[in-house]
């Protein structure tokens, strides 16, 4: 099963998002729904919102008053805080028994208007965002027949484009026509979607192909590693001691391989083995036969450089999880290589040349890892000079 939220500010059209989406064979958690099934007359829910607001947010017909209410918290944020805290741990258990009566191969798209404010991002295997320029989103609440000064209160109140823009792995632009949208819709279904359910489900991990390419650094690398360490923090808990963004995409104006590189500290690797299943599920899975990095050698024992390897299943973002213990030399040596190009201009340039040297020669993928193994030994003497004349140490946590 593939976990997908969908969220977008208040008129940016996520329901023409959705029923499309359903239209291919998705799954649809409404989280909308889910909130007035959950106030429902004669529910625990609506039990606690009468008692927090009185009676007078009760219609007639016994139902929830929600203009009533609305007018209630719009404006109030302790309010609005106590209200959330009725609903939204509601609306989340419902919403957990919906995906688990989900089929197993399903794509399950849940549409939560704030996923990002009240950090869910991490909790699915994929994000998409909807964005619509501001004077559209206006048109169309006025269309349903909200004033003007209340829809941009409204949208103001809500995070910004760019607060979304954080958690997304997928922006579809809905400004445009239905065409456009659809044309969009259809090809992340086809080229990320479906895939990337099928690895999750199979527990493949997404590899790039043989064709080596050294693509130029990408300022969009953090970002992506950002969206990535936080699943994995939701999926480890307080196993991972701390998530890093190594490897050369985690170097500024570094030319690499699209790979976002990650490294897990934890206290023992066997912490690693224990969350197989919960790494699975969240969409890294276990590559057994990778079970230490190459011994440099100040360490030459290979049994200090024991790590846990495991591969990211979305075909779209290729992620390498390197998991290893505390104070063992993979573990510094990947923090201070990187640490030393950040901090060296001279000695990055020469990487990106030595790289670029390899590429030409038409290697694949798996030969260049293989061949760039001298110049890391060639390096070793200027990186340790440059770590001992800085008093390296690993950033504290």
């Amino acid at each position: 099963m593939l976990r997908i939220g969908l969220t977008g500010g208040i008129g940016s059209g996520k329901s023409a998002v959705a029923a499309r989406l359903v239209s291919l064979g998705a799954v649809l958690i409404d989280s909308d729904v889910l909130a007035r099934e959950v106030v429902a007359p004669g529910t625990p829910g609506l039990a606690a919102i009468t008692e927090a607001f009185g009676s007078d947010v009760i219609d007639t017909d016994g139902t929830l008053d929600r203009a009533t209410l609305a007018a209630r918290v719009f404006g109030d944020p302790e309010a609005r805080r106590v209200l959330e805290s009725i609903t939204h741990p509601r609306v989340r258990a419902r919403a957990a028994e919906l995906f688990a009566a989900a089929p197993a191969d399903a794509i399950v798209v849940n549409d939560v208007p704030l996923l990002a404010e009240v950090g869910l991002a991490p909790t699915y295997h994929l994000v998409i965002v909807v964005e619509t320029p501001l004077e559209t989103r206006i048109a169309r609440l006025a269309s349903r027949g909200m004033p003007e000064a209340e829809a941009r209160g409204r949208i103001a109140a809500q995070l910004d484009d760019e607060g979304r823009r954080r958690v997304a792995d997928a922006v579809l632009d809905n400004g445009g026509d239905l065409t456009a949208l659809h044309t969009a819709i259809d090809e992340l279904w086809r080229e990320r979607l479906v895939p990337y359910e099928r690895n999750v489900r199979e527990g493949i991990r997404a590899q790039r192909p043989e064709a080596l390419s050294i693509d130029a650094y990408d300022p969009a690398w953090p970002a992506r590693f950002e969206r990535i360490a936080a699943r994995l923090r939701h999926a480890m808990g307080e196993a991972a001691l701390a998530v890093d963004h190594i490897g050369s995409t985690s170097v500024p104006g570094l030319p690499a391989k699209d790979v976002i590189d990650i490294q897990v500290t934890v206290a023992d690797l066997a912490d690693a083995e224990r969350l197989i299943p919960e790494l699975a599920d969240a969409g890294f899975v276990s590559v057994p036969g990778i079970r230490h990095d190459d011994p440099k050698p100040f360490a030459p024992d290979v049994r200090d450089w024991a790590k846990r390897m495991f591969g990211g299943t979305d075909p779209a973002d290729i992620t390498h999880v390197h998991i290893r213990a505390e104070g063992t030399p993979g573990q510094r040596y990947a923090l201070m290589f990187r640490d030393w190009l950040r901090a060296n201009d001279d000695e990055r340039d020469g990487y990106a040349d030595h790289k670029h040297e390899l590429a030409a020669t038409g290697m694949t993928t798996s030969d260049y890892a293989e061949a760039k193994e001298p110049w890391f030994t060639e390096i070793l003497p200027r990186l340790d000079d440059w770590a001992k004349r800085t008093a390296w140490a690993p950033a504290r946590r």
